[in-house]
């Protein structure tokens, strides 16, 4: 299918690009990666007059990975260079757990995990690792910029509180406080498919107990879930048998599936069980090594 006919400007500023979609008044799109964007109007589930491209812009390809841990993803980071970074993995393990499960190698060169947080996808991956740390979203607009956290981001499958005509400049994931660990699995039927079911663990512990936690779940539900009963059940806790049931136990309830060709409900809670309890069980094995 051959998509509508639409307008193309690839502005060389910021302010043109806002501008830009000023004037479009809700038709028109911003152009990254485009590795959602594209197929969409390719298939006609999205039609705009005018598409913007910022990969001109500059300044917007930064990864910042700072001494303190704290990390800002420019709009146009694509997802290999998250998955190259050696001090991402450093800092916070989810995250790089998550880059080599984006989709396949041809996406993840050229798509980009600010992208992914504005494609609002319910299967998408980078959400529920952004989610599990807390992280948030810098937009610009025509009034200046505004810092979104991540858990209030997202309205709905595909929809974001962006206003048409701002654009999401980077992601900001805070500096941890502990010592990090975490993980990231999800499930598919083939490399480069859509999550069954995934989730994202971030935890910071000091000592042997847990400080801070997050939890959240992908292609269980119509928007990423932060399954925050189950993180808030670690605080606090060591990372025993019963802390790791419980919080298993917590992330399952919280899982919204519906029954589909990828599996049942149930199927699908069976593996948000799976996996909060394999990543959990892992950082303890860890940890025990380290000591």
């Amino acid at each position: 299918m051959y998509p509508s006919r639409f307008a193309y400007e690839a502005p060389s500023s910021l302010d043109e690009a806002i501008g830009l979609l000023h004037q479009g008044a809700g038709e028109a799109k911003v152009l990254a990666g485009g590795q959602s964007l594209v197929p969409l109007i390719k298939l006609r589930f999205a039609s705009p007059e005018l598409l913007v491209d910022i990969n001109r812009l500059p300044g917007l390809d930064t990864l910042d990975v700072a001494a303190d841990g704290s990390i800002r993803v420019g709009a146009l980071v694509r997802h290999r260079d998250l998955e190259r970074s050696t001090d991402l993995a450093r800092v916070q393990p989810v995250m790089a757990a998550a880059a080599p499960l984006i989709a396949d190698p041809i996406v993840r060169t050229r798509g980009t995990l600010v992208g992914s947080l504005c494609h609002a996808d319910p299967q998408g991956d980078w959400a529920a690792a952004v989610t599990a740390v807390g992280g948030h979203v810098v937009a610009q607009g025509p009034g200046g910029r505004r810092t979104i956290p991540i858990a209030d981001f997202v309205t709905g499958p595909f929809q974001n509180v962006l206003a048409y005509d701002e654009v999401a400049v980077e992601a900001v994931i805070p500096a941890p406080t502990g010592q990090v660990a975490g993980g990231f699995l999800k499930l598919e039927r083939r490399v480069g498919d859509f999550a069954t079911a995934g989730t994202a663990v971030a935890l910071e512990l000091t000592g042997d107990r847990v400080s801070r936690a997050g939890i959240a779940l992908t292609g269980v539900g119509s928007r990423t879930i932060d399954a925050r009963a189950a993180a808030d059940s670690l605080i606090g806790q060591v990372l025993s048998a019963q802390a790791i049931a419980q919080a298993a136990d917590l992330a399952a309830e919280a899982a919204q599936p519906n029954s589909d060709h990828r599996g049942s409900a149930a199927y699908k809670r069976h593996v948000i069980h799976t996996f909060v309890t394999r990543i959990l069980t892992r950082i303890t094995t860890t940890s025990e090594r380290a000591a």
